[in-house]
């Protein structure tokens, strides 16, 4: 009935082409692989093929991380799919290597409207020196500060947009001996360390690389960060800390964290909260009821601003790949547009709920989309998660500066510099000069091979 439902829209939608003289397969590559997401795709790409006799999707699931591998091999044998589905970085780099048809995505979007999508998510897939894009930007989730509105409602705050509202806020609700604190971020060596700290080091234009491709970490406003940083590591939960103390939200013992949109459902519902409510992963916690009004008295405030401002996330899209065959470049460019219906927009969101937040924003506003199965979004009300989903238009992140992608950035990231740099700067008290000078120093040796 799903199945039956989905085409009659599909079909009314006029999305019918007409069928191709000879048969023709789109390869899709995705890094959706588990079983119950791949079996959503194929529903689609089955409908896709109704509508379009002549024409099959074959769709492949490639770890995320085996597909640099995967993409490599493929373009030596000139055995290329048609299209891929992955991270914006990925795309860029793909690209540098002159392996995606970025004139065909660029179509695509301007087909699409590039008024409908989010400014930040174009950005990340564009090269500014062709003026082409190399994905058409399709989910993602954004980080930033979950934060409880009820409680800077009653104390009179502004929300933690900015520097000094976020250390105002930090201060005024650390309450070490009625166990509250005042901000939760990341002080392990970890990567989620790394994330809190790159948006704060983008809010104030304190990049790794300059648009030449010259290491600039070192920097005044780097220094400027770090000292932030361990200023309002000192409103934390105590000990050195991570992801995890998400719990003393979730128990009502903290103001404001760090998280991904992937948490709205933890926050939202009874069933995935119960791993935070419990005693077991923090002595001083005793645990607690689920708070059924904890989502409506938090807000995300996606971005951060000191000299500029900076939302921080993930940004995954369709890549046409290079292909002589202008049948198959149609067909995928045909698939391309049809995925971005909304019908399958909002099936596809639906999959991950947070975690697919999708590109276009006029779909990202409807109440086909507000309206997931679980009732999630509901429970924050249609301006929050607009408010949320916004994020994108100021997404930044380390690897792409002015569009150009910066791989080394990713290596840098594998190595874990900044998460040490900043263990060390919190936990350890190094000074902030000492930890800057010594992470610019390993990442020389990265940047070096």
């Amino acid at each position: 009935m799903k199945l039956k439902t989905l085409t009659l829209g599909l079909a009314a939608a006029g999305l019918v082409l007409p069928s191709l003289a000879n048969a023709t397969t789109v390869e899709y590559w995705t890094t959706q692989t588990q079983s119950d997401r791949i079996q959503t795709i194929e529903i689609m790409a089955d409908v896709f093929e109704a509508l379009n006799p002549g024409i099959e999707v074959k769709i492949i699931g490639v770890d995320e991380n085996d597909m640099p591998k995967q993409i490599a091999a493929a373009a030596a044998s000139n055995t290329l799919p048609d299209m891929i589905e992955v991270g914006s970085n990925l795309s860029l780099a793909f690209a540098e290597e002159g392996i995606v048809d970025t004139v065909a995505n660029t179509e695509i979007i301007e087909s699409l409207g590039k008024s409908r999508f989010y400014n930040g998510a174009l950005t990340l897939v564009e090269n500014p020196e062709i003026k082409e894009y190399v994905a058409v930007p399709y989910r993602g989730w954004v980080q930033g500060i979950w934060y409880r509105a009820d409680w800077f409602k009653d104390a009179g705050l502004e929300p933690p947009t900015t520097w000094d509202a976020i250390e105002k806020a930090a201060k005024h609700f650390y309450k070490p001996k009625e166990n509250q604190y005042g901000i939760l971020l990341g002080t392990k060596a970890d990567s989620y360390a790394e994330q809190c700290y790159t948006q704060f080091a983008l809010s104030n234009d304190a990049g790794q690389f300059n648009k030449d491709g010259e290491l600039i970490f070192n920097s005044k406003a780097q220094g400027e960060v770090l000292d932030f940083y361990k200023t309002l590591a000192q409103y934390n939960p105590p000990g050195p800390q991570t992801w995890r103390a998400r719990d003393y939200y979730l128990q009502g013992k903290l103001a404001m964290f760090f998280y991904s949109s992937y948490i709205l459902d933890d926050i939202a519902l009874a069933e995935a909260a119960a791993s935070s409510l419990s005693s077991e992963n923090f002595s001083d916690l005793k645990g607690a009821a689920f708070d059924p009004n904890l989502a409506k008295n938090t807000r995300l405030a996606t971005t951060i601003t000191k000299t500029s401002p900076s939302s921080f996330g993930t940004l995954v899209g369709f890549s046409v790949m290079k292909n002589d065959n202008k049948a198959e470049v149609d067909a995928t460019k045909a698939f391309i547009e049809y995925m971005n219906e909304k019908d399958q927009v909002v099936a596809y969101s639906h999959m991950a709920v947070g975690g697919h937040l999708p590109m276009l924003r006029d779909i990202a506003e409807t109440d086909e989309f507000l309206n997931d199965p679980k009732g999630i979004f509901a429970q924050y009300g249609k301006e929050s998660i607009k408010e949320i989903v916004a994020g994108f238009d100021n997404i930044k992140n380390f690897s792409v500066v002015d569009g150009k992608a910066f791989p080394k950035s990713g290596e840098i990231f594998a190595k874990q510099i900044i998460p040490r740099m900043i263990y060390s700067a919190t936990i350890e008290n190094k000074d902030t000069k000492e930890s800057l000078d010594w992470a610019e120093k390993q990442m020389q040796e990265v940047v070096a091979k």
